[in-house]
């Protein structure tokens, strides 16, 4: 049995495990003072300071502080809405180093002189086939 749980740690995918719980809390931990010391600080410039930790209602003893519950949710939709863009960022980079070096980016160049001359062709042709207008210079 000590054998099998040995093995069971000694995998790739629980190490894995291990590693993005960890990088994960210190993230959390970096995106939280981010929402709390930068981005709650910037709001309460727009909505005048209003705290809503202090909100709450009394029944018998119990208290219930839904204040708190509704700045839980605020600021779970500002870690949300920045890791949705961190990861988004991150997709954008992943992307562009995974693009092949050999192939350049498209180049739109000006048209070669023959280009021209068959596109001025083209336009005397269907101009003598319409019908000429007498206040027509040409």
């Amino acid at each position: 049995m000590i054998q099998e749980f040995k093995d069971f740690i000694a995998k790739g995918n629980v190490m894995d495990l291990a590693v993005g719980i960890i990088i994960g809390a210190a993230f959390t931990a970096i995106v939280t003072s981010m929402v709390e010391d930068l981005i709650n600080p910037l709001i309460g410039l727009f909505v005048g300071g209003l705290d809503f930790s202090g909100l709450s209602f009394g029944v018998g003893e119990a208290q219930f502080m839904y204040g708190n519950f509704i700045t839980s949710v605020i600021n779970f939709l500002i870690v949300a809405f920045v890791v949705f863009l961190l990861v988004k960022a991150v997709n954008r980079l992943r992307s562009v180093a995974e693009r092949p070096d050999d192939v350049a980016p498209e180049v739109h160049t000006a048209p070669s002189e023959l280009d021209v001359l068959i596109d001025i062709r083209d336009q005397l042709a269907a101009r003598s086939a319409a019908p000429r207008d007498p206040a027509d210079p040409i």
